[in-house]
């Protein structure tokens, strides 16, 4: 059966031309056979979304799935996992059914995978029963290729006996972390795939996520597919990202002097809550920034509107919740700032990813303070899920904690939790300014003392008050005065008691009590600290200003020096292929990304085709999109004269 592209029958998005055949020019095959092509996904790749070679790992997995293998691929952030599973459904014989998490998510891969020529489809609570029933039948027909699904309506008896009179020759488990209940993420509906195996014994089963520690990794491996599947773990390095941590003292004086430092680039800024979002960008957009929220509590329209003008506006700053970032495929993303604290190296991993995926300089900040650490703890404590659990995610707020306090080069503690190995990385702000160590070990037995006085039941601000001598109410109610450690720590400031006590309480000596309603308890190390034992390094707790000086070269980083930076005219025409994206993608009713992404625009820039079989060899032109999308385009990059201020020319060929 020929490897068919087209959607026969379903009703085409409004404005929107039906997908239309394609040929690979090679009989499918099924999972496992011998003679299945071996450059069928090679052709696919070039063909179907117009790249010329495999980005590093996607080759071994999809050869494991085509050879018949159970695979596990955890792959960061922007690295092209859909790739892996995309390719095969195309080559292979049958239906490959693919479970996301998010409705969102899979709609915006439906929308992008039709717009290649794909023959996808999604069944979600979203669609009315008409919907859903006329995609069912589509894919009953054998004319969908792909069929996206939520785990729990996959999970039914009545879906998963209708599937299993149908030739599926692929299943596809995204963010697959989400079985585990070692992983950050971990969802009770996820856990029922694990009878996917049992079911539809011989069909391949790919597990794909970002992040996972080898322990999830393990267990995703045992739950899913009982122990036999292929692991394939690609480096978790993204050199060109600069991280740097910073104590939380004013955190919307820090985040301003941070921006001011980016004026004119895209970021994203990470809040906790949803007000934060809103109140952060109406600050930033008073101070000149173009900055607009994003979380889960505003309408479908304008979610879709900021996000469209975020993916096609220069300068454009997304003030968001964790709701923002899944799909996002933006290439000049030149920083991520967390505002607050995020709830697992996991999670901080897979939000800086979001930055610099064009391979240029960009930086991941993140603030971070007592109060955070506190509201984690309370969400860990709040949430419904048995001891063993709670007790795992401490451990990996602990592992979190333990990177914003590094005293040494941050890149090898990230990437040590994921179980690689790098030297000293000289790209972040450790390695750029080293802090030297201070022995605080006095000072740290002065706050155990304080601690230890009052019962551990109070928190840092009334502890600061005793170490300081400051006579409030409570202290005089409480005869906190009459301790020993009453104004030992006078010559000392508020923040600077604050930074002790954070950096304490990150590197296990003190605990936020959740039962207590945040009172600081003394951890057995910190007993022994009191008894004489060990001692207390910490980090001074210095400003680290952005300069010329610590910022890393790009030859440094990684980066190719001779790919031209875009500039003069060149920016003007990459507005202005991004403002004529935006108009195709609202006429189709499609994420602007899902037409072209960054990459694809950059590369029309710099390279200015001027025929379609010129455009056709630029990154991510497939068949379809070649002849939907080339005249338009080819028409404004012909309105826009190729030289710069400097007469510099950029014709050429991908």
């Amino acid at each position: 059966m020929p490897v068919e592209g087209t959607l026969e029958g379903a009703e085409p998005q409004k404005q929107s031309s039906q997908p239309t055949g394609l040929s690979l020019e090679q009989p499918a095959c099924a999972p496992g056979e011998a003679d299945c092509p071996p450059d069928a996904a090679r052709r696919a790749l070039r063909e179907v979304f117009g790249f010329e070679d495999f980005r590093p790992g996607q080759e071994a997995v999809i050869e494991a799935l085509l050879g018949g293998h159970h695979a596990l691929a955890v792959m960061p952030t922007g690295s092209g996992k859909s790739l892996c599973f995309q390719i095969p459904a195309l080559v292979m014989d049958g239906l490959t059914v693919v479970v996301s998490p998010l409705i969102a998510l899979m709609q915006d891969q439906v929308s992008a995978l039709r717009l290649a020529g794909v023959a996808a489809d999604c069944i979600n609570s979203a669609k009315d029963r008409s919907a859903n029933v006329a995609a069912w039948r589509r894919a009953a027909a054998g004319r969908t290729r792909l069929l996206y699904m939520a785990p729990e309506r996959l999970m039914t008896e009545r879906m998963l006996a209708a599937l299993a009179r149908l030739p599926v020759s692929l299943f596809v488990i995204d963010e697959a972390h989400c079985i585990s209940q070692w992983g950050p993420a971990f969802r009770p509906e996820y856990q029922d795939l694990c009878r996917l195996r049992d079911i539809f014994p011989g069909i391949p089963i790919a597990a794909l996520t970002a992040t996972a520690d080898e322990v999830t990794r393990n267990d995703i491996v045992d739950k899913l597919f009982g122990g036999r599947a292929e692991q394939f773990v690609l480096g978790f390095d993204r050199s060109n990202i600069k991280l740097a941590v910073e104590m939380k003292r004013n955190w919307k004086r820090q985040l301003g002097t941070f921006i001011a430092h980016h004026r004119g680039e895209s970021g994203i800024v990470y809040c906790l809550s949803r007000r934060k979002t809103e109140e952060t960008a109406a600050m930033l957009a008073a101070d000149g920034v173009r900055a607009l929220p994003y979380h889960a509590g505003m309408t479908k329209e304008d979610r879709e509107a900021h996000q469209n003008a975020f993916m096609t506006e220069p300068g454009v700053v997304i003030v968001a919740t964790i709701a923002f970032g899944m799909g996002i495929d933006k290439a000049d993303v030149r920083y991520v700032f967390h505002a607050d604290l995020p709830g697992s190296i996991e999670a901080y991993y897979q939000e800086l990813g979001r930055a610099g995926r064009d391979g240029d300089p960009a930086e991941a900040h993140m603030l971070y303070g007592l109060e955070d650490i506190r509201m984690r703890r309370q969400f860990i404590e709040d949430e419904d899920s048995e001891p063993d659990r709670k007790r795992r995610e401490h451990r990996r707020l602990d592992a979190l904690l333990g990177y914003c306090e590094a005293p040494a080069c941050r890149r090898v503690t990230l990437l040590e939790y994921f179980g690689e190995r790098i030297g000293r990385c000289g790209n972040c702000d450790v390695c750029l300014d080293p802090s030297e160590l201070v022995d605080g070990t006095e000072d740290a037995r002065k706050i155990l003392s304080a601690a230890y006085r009052s019962g551990q039941r109070f928190g840092s601000a009334h502890l600061i008050d005793i170490l300081r001598g400051t006579r409030t109410d409570k202290i005089a109610r409480f005869g906190h005065d009459r301790f020993p450690t009453f104004g030992v720590g006078a010559e000392r400031g508020k923040n600077e008691w604050r930074s002790l006590i954070r950096q304490m309480v990150a590197t296990g000596f003190l605990r936020i009590d959740i039962g207590g309603y945040g009172g600081i308890r003394i951890t057995e190390k910190g007993r022994d600290l009191l008894r004489g034992e060990g001692e207390f390094l910490y980090r001074a707790n210095t400003v680290i200003v952005r300069t010329p000086e610590n910022v890393r070269a790009p030859a440094a980083a990684g980066i190719d020096p001779g790919k031209p930076a875009l500039a003069g005219r060149d920016t003007v025409l990459l507005d202005a292929l991004k403002a004529l994206r935006l108009k195709i993608a609202r006429e189709r009713r499609v994420p602007a990304y899902a037409v072209f992404p960054d990459r694809t625009l950059i590369d029309l820039v710099r390279h200015r085709p001027r025929t379609t079989a010129e455009f056709a060899r630029i990154n991510g032109v497939g068949a379809v999109k070649l002849r939907e999308f080339a005249a338009p385009f080819l028409a404004a990059i012909a309105d826009t004269p190729a030289a710069d201020d400097s007469g510099a020319s950029h014709a050429g060929q991908s």
